[in-house]
Order: structure tokens, then sequence, then C-alpha cells
């Protein structure tokens, strides 16, 4: 994969006779304690537009859902309207966070009976959502710990081409006018075009577990793999293996905790996160990392603070990677890059930009990553060690270091 799409390639083309064929990342699925602050804080912060929602308003008596988009990236917020609502049982015991990675297929009923006859748990059977301009089907079943992934088949006006324009979500949806923050943001665009990939964090000892869940079940394979000797520093240390799906379209590294004389980031997300697994954070591309980082860092967005020193060697070292495989040198300017906190790395294939938020929310669970490829199609390797000891130094502030 060699290309460097401006927005998430799309697998239209792909046999509808493979029913884990996946198209695109339909949505991912917020549990919040109150989505409609939580829409108006990734708008304000992360310029997305707070789209449609979902609530007694327009028939949906259990839960308020409200969609927010930005490019080609769709993030559903939901909050239970009882105290007795699974999302609300849910952010009691892990705060807010992701529950759902759901996948648009052509057939949500067939590749939920592929993924079951492949070794899923269901979480939820097929169930359709129609009137007269169209439907959506979903079904869905269990992954990692709180996690599912959800099917969904689209057909009319509720097709993914429309729902990218701006159509309906689904029925029961309504579009929200006149609200200021959606045309500040539209004036002022932040830049962020899909999901890049998917962060997940499970107990020590079970990645490989969970590497055959999604080389089993949803039929993936393994694209990258690092261990403690790549990902470590003086205190802790991890393990990651990168799974994609058969077209490379949709990427989910797994992380584990490796042995360390204090406690690895994974450790402390476990710890805050009721010792349950889940999606540590989400890697949105951009374009222009310079203008996406100025811009979020404007609106208030906390990242990760990098040290002067990190820069002293980081051009040796990318420019000889660069250089040993016929690329051209980094474009953006090298003194806004260091201004602006940002780390770079390269492979064979390229290079990027990528930088990290603190957490999201007041547990240390949940955080984004900001990334912009140049040809690279790594994670960052070589920025590994610079950004532990980032992340220590925030845990250290938590005590949970």
């Amino acid at each position: 994969m060699t290309t460097i799409p401006t927005s998430h390639p799309s697998s239209v083309s792909a046999s509808k006779t493979d029913p884990l064929q996946l198209i695109d990342v339909d949505h991912v699925r917020f549990y919040c304690g109150n989505a409609k602050q939580a829409a108006f804080f990734y708008a304000y912060c992360f310029g997305f537009q707070v789209e449609q929602v979902c609530d007694l308003t327009t028939g949906s008596r259990d839960a308020a859902h409200y969609l927010l988009t930005q490019g080609n990236i769709r993030f559903l917020l939901t909050t239970g309207l009882s105290a007795e609502h699974p999302a609300n049982m849910e952010v009691a015991l892990y705060g807010d966070g992701v529950k759902d990675v759901a996948f648009t297929v052509f057939d949500a009923t067939k590749a939920w009976e592929r993924a079951v006859k492949n070794g899923a748990t269901s979480a939820a059977e097929p169930r359709t959502y129609s009137d007269q301009h169209g439907s959506v089907t979903v079904a869905s079943i269990r992954t990692y710990g709180r996690c599912v992934h959800s099917f969904v088949s689209r057909t009319g006006a509720y097709d993914l081409v429309n729902v990218k324009k701006g159509g309906q979500f689904s029925p029961r949806f309504r579009k929200l006018e006149n609200i200021s923050v959606n045309e500040y943001n539209r004036k002022n665009p932040c830049g962020l075009k899909f999901v890049d990939h998917l962060v997940g964090n499970v107990e020590l000892g079970k990645m490989n577990h969970w590497v055959a869940f999604y080389e089993n079940v949803l039929e993936f394979s393994m694209f990258k793999h690092f261990d403690d000797k790549d990902i470590s520093t003086e205190y802790s240390a991890l393990m990651s293996k990168v799974m994609a799906s058969g077209n490379n379209l949709i990427k989910m590294p797994i992380n584990e905790p490796a042995p360390g004389k204090k406690k690895s980031q994974i450790e402390e997300y476990l710890d805050w996160h009721h010792n349950t697994p889940g999606v540590q954070h989400l890697a949105l591309r951009t374009d222009d990392e310079l203008h996406s980082i100025t811009a979020l860092r404007s609106r208030g967005v906390d990242f990760l603070a990098i040290p002067d020193a990190y820069y002293d060697k980081v051009w040796a070292r990318v420019d000889a990677m660069l250089k040993q495989h016929g690329h051209e040198a980094v474009k953006e300017d090298h003194q806004k890059i260091k201004d602006l906190g940002i780390l770079v790395d390269a492979d064979d294939e390229g290079y990027l930009l990528q930088l990290f938020t603190k957490p999201l929310q007041d547990r240390p669970t949940l955080f984004f990553e900001i990334i912009c490829r140049r040809g690279s199609q790594s994670f960052g390797k070589g920025n590994f060690k610079a950004l532990f000891e980032a992340l220590e130094l925030e845990q250290a502030k938590r005590g949970n270091l």
C-alpha cells in the first residue's frame, strides 16, 4: 500500500461474494455520560460537525445518539436515558469510551453469520431499521473486553455514498440546523480525513489470543509486529501486533503489557478501565500535520510534550533512512515541526508525522493520535522510546507510574 489517499479508500470494487469484505469504517460508537455535552467538546476542540441526532424528539425512548462527522470520520455518541441502559451501566464502570467499531459490509446478516460460523460470539443478532427511504441492517459480535464489532449494510437513501454526502444516517435521525460551531468549523477546518487505525489494549498474555480471533473470525492477517525490544524504556514496555483486513483497509493494532520496572501505559489503562480491555486510541489521518496540529492546539487540545532533546537526533535518523531508500527528505518546515512538538519517523516506504493527545477525559484511558503519512505505512517505530518517555512523565504526574 504505497499511495497516500486524501480520503479513506473505499472497497467499492470489492467482490460482493465475500461476506467479510469490509468496505469502510461505518462509524465508531462511544458510550458517554452526556452525549450532548460530549458532542460539543469534540466539535469545539477537534472541529467535528454536530451533524444529526436521534433522541426523544425523533422517537428514540431509550437513548440519545449524536452523529459527529469530519471528512470520512463518523462518531456516534450514545447516552442511555435510563439507569438500566447498557450505555449508562458501562459508563459507570469504564467512563466515556469506545463501545463499537462498526464496519460497512455488503450484507450485514451474511457477515454476521460467517463471523459466528468462524467462532465469534454474537453480541446482537441482525435487526433492520427501515422506512420509505431505505434501510439499515446491523448485527454485532463481541471482541476484546467491552468492545463489539457491528456489521452494517445500507440501502436506498441510507447507502454509504449518500451518508458520506451528508445524507440521513439511519431512520429516526434528523439533521441539526443553525448550530454556530458547525458554521465556524466549516470556515476553520481542522483537516481530519478518516480513521487510520484503532488500537486495543488487552491483558498480559492475551495478545496472541486476540490475534488468532482476528485471523480466524474476521479473516484478518498480521500487518506488523513489535516486541518489548522495539517498545520499551528504562521503566516499562509493551508488545503489539497490527492486524489488517484482507484489503489492508482496516488496521487494528493490539497491545499487551510486557514486564518492566514500573507500570506501563497499558497497565495504567487497564487499572482505570475496570481491568477490562478496550480501545486505547484512535489514529485520525490528516493530509497536513502542521495545519491540523496548529488548529487543534488553538482550540485547546492538550498534546503530549516532546522534549527538545528529541529534535537533536531525529533529523539525522530520518534523513538517513529516507536517503537509504531513495525517498525525498521531509518537506515540512523543521522548525515548525519542533515548535508544534510533532514526532517524525521514516521507513523504506517514506515518512510520517504524528502526535498524541493527552487523555480525552479524566480517566487516563482513551486518547487520539493525529497522523500524516508521506508514503510510510508503519506506526512510528523510531518514536516509540520518545513517546513512551513522554507518556511516563504524564503517568508520574497522575501517580500511576
